[in-house]
């Protein structure tokens, strides 16, 4: 995997989240209200500190009324073909609500294709104990396909293991959160849907 900084800078998310709130003519603390986020994580997103989750980009596009794959297309691609190369691979990585430890990592694997209405990563879920600052939510649905692994699966009170070759679809807007458990990462291919 490539350096982490480069990464994060070959993405520009948070340049991205600056572009579209300044020409929605918003301040960080209007863009907090509208997303439920904090004015500093925003700042941090802007500045490239920090990588956001999904569920907090999806917060970010639902607050400023694009969809999430505005995030991971180039606004002057015109093709309607993307392919993904595993020797290209350009990770983010998502730290932990609860420590200084990386949770997971994604990868976009449309990255360039304009208005898409569904977004497929490549994901890798770090080796941790479950706790329940793990749980994400937001709008939409996923799709899951466990290609290497094991992972464990919490979906409100409910915990399912999967293992490769297994998938699982759901309703992202109930409490949902995922840890490798074994002795190796667990990847996978995620899509995930919004409406807007």
């Amino acid at each position: 995997m490539e350096d982490i900084k480069s990464a994060i800078k070959d993405l520009a998310l948070g340049e991205k989240v600056r572009k579209l709130r300044r020409e929605r003519r918003l301040t960080l603390q209007e863009l907090a209200e509208l997303t439920g986020l904090s004015k500093p994580l925003l700042s941090q997103i802007e500045n490239g500190l920090v990588v956001p989750p999904i569920s907090t980009l999806l917060k970010i596009s639902k607050g400023l009324k694009v969809g999430i794959h505005y995030f991971f297309e180039d606004e002057g691609a015109k093709q309607k073909l993307v392919i993904a190369r595993a020797e290209e691979e350009s990770w983010s990585r998502r730290r932990a609500k609860s420590d200084a430890v990386e949770g997971y990592c994604y990868r976009s694997l449309a990255q360039g294709l304009r208005n898409k209405h569904m977004e497929p990563f490549l994901v890798e879920f770090e080796l941790r104990e479950w706790d329940d600052s793990r749980f994400y939510r937001h709008e939409g649905e996923e799709f899951i396909y466990l290609l290497e692994g094991e992972l464990e699966f919490h979906f409100g009170e409910e915990v399912h293991r999967l293992r490769p070759g297994d998938s699982i679809y759901y309703d992202s807007s109930e409490a949902h959160g995922y840890v490798s458990v074994g002795d190796k990462k667990a990847r996978a291919v995620a899509v995930l849907f919004s409406k807007d």
